[in-house]
């Protein structure tokens, strides 16, 4: 690691967790292509945002959603879909 990466990740492991995630939100779209949404997700998206906002949609962690997938799959029954 050179010694400005080195200084660089010092300054940055000082920030706050808010401002280390603003940080990589960042660097990663100064990398990584962003693909454009077809305009049609918009009304989506906005109705989505605004029921998670309100509480109407709860958001699930993935490790959680996974781990029921895979307990579902462990306990299936093969040749016979689930009702």
């Amino acid at each position: 690691m050179t010694p400005t990466l080195k200084a660089v990740e010092t300054a940055a492991l000082a920030l706050s967790a808010a401002e280390r995630a603003e940080l990589i939100e960042r660097l990663a779209d100064s990398v990584l292509p962003i693909t454009p949404l077809h305009p049609a997700w918009e009304p989506e998206i906005r109705r989505r945002l605004a029921d998670l906002d309100s509480g109407h949609t709860k958001a699930i962690a993935a490790e959680e959603v996974f781990a029921e997938m895979h307990a579902m799959v462990r306990t299936a029954k093969p040749g016979k879909p689930d009702a």
